[in-house]
């Protein structure tokens, strides 16, 4: 299936997306948005959370994930599909893969956690270790692809990955048509850039903020660049934003739609993850955490009604237990 891009810009186009929730409308879960009563208070305004720890797989990835696969040719299936991946878009491809009856190959780095490598082996994929950097991670999918004949499932610089993402914006503007203000945590840049291309065409009024961590300030480095710089190192808790640089496409995508890019570092994001499960009853990972984390500190001032997407759940009993006992 063919994506559309917008006339002269190369962007995704809002039909895009649309095409791409049709596609997800009989297989993916539409998250709700969840009122969060305690900081709606706190904050003197409404503030509502996008779970999305929710979808299948435990994050939003599924939905970019299951929009490429379905553009695959009968020929494509058949040799297969790889993934690199810090781990959500590893068990995103391998679900999607089984829906499909394709085989996969996902790559991993060495440090990965136990629930995300054991979350796409549960879902058939074949696990490959590399690294610890998004390039690490690329290269041998690259050397994979090119020797076995597989097909590259990027993990966010590919328009069929933002239309997916995308959709989850479209649903915020579809259930709240008078959002004011909506954050996203930034990677590299795939769901930042669908979500920010979904509300700023539906709703051009309203403000997209891409929320970081301190340790991992990609988009912010690129902002400040003109353009997508290598970072030399990133650090944080936040495994799922760790990329050293933002997507080449995403990229344009937050130029054209997305409004502002925050940071926050990992103690408010340890403290925004406690106040999901001790309030909210939700347990996020640290990616998932981090826009929660960016109101509770200040950095984002909800401007109308406030839409927070938590991109993820995906983390082991040990590591949420260590980081809250921290």
């Amino acid at each position: 299936m063919a994506i559309p891009i917008t006339e002269a810009t190369g962007l995704v186009s809002l039909g895009a997306i649309q095409t791409a929730a049709e596609t997800l409308r009989s297989v993916a879960v539409r998250t709700p948005l969840l009122r969060a009563a305690d900081l709606s208070e706190e904050l003197r305004a409404t503030v509502l959370l996008k779970p999305e720890m929710l979808q299948r797989s435990g994050a939003f990835k599924f939905r970019g994930a299951y929009s490429f696969l379905s553009s695959l040719t009968p020929a494509e299936r058949v040799r297969g599909v790889i993934a690199p991946s810090s781990g959500n878009h590893a068990q995103a491809v391998a679900l999607a893969a089984r829906l499909f009856g394709v085989k996969a190959i996902v790559v991993m780095p060495t440090t990965v956690t136990a629930a995300k490598r054991s979350g796409a082996e549960r879902l058939g994929a074949r696990v490959v270790l590399a690294g610890t950097t998004t390039q690490d991670r690329m290269d041998k999918a690259v050397e994979i692809s090119e020797a076995e004949g597989a097909t590259l499932v990027p993990p966010f610089d590919d328009r069929r990955i933002i239309a997916g993402q995308g959709t989850v914006g479209l649903e915020i503007v579809e259930d709240l048509p008078s959002v004011g203000t909506v954050l996203v945590p930034v990677g590299g840049g795939g769901l930042s850039a669908g979500v920010a291309a979904a509300v700023k065409q539906l709703r051009p009024g309203a403000r997209v903020v891409g929320v970081e961590p301190a340790g991992a300030a990609k988009l912010t480095a690129a902002r400040a660049a003109g353009g997508p710089v290598t970072l030399p190192s990133t650090g944080s808790i936040a495994d799922g934003l760790m990329s050293i640089r933002i997507g080449t496409i995403p990229f344009a995508h937050h130029e054209a739609f997305l409004d502002d890019v925050v940071t926050v570092d990992d103690d408010a994001i340890v403290r925004a993850m406690r106040h999901l499960i001790d309030r909210c009853k939700l347990v996020a990972e640290p990616s998932g955490a981090i826009t929660l984390a960016a109101l509770m500190e200040g950095k984002v001032v909800p401007r109308g009604e406030t839409v927070a997407i938590l991109s993820g759940g995906n983390i082991e009993w040990p590591g949420l237990s260590a980081l809250l006992d921290a």
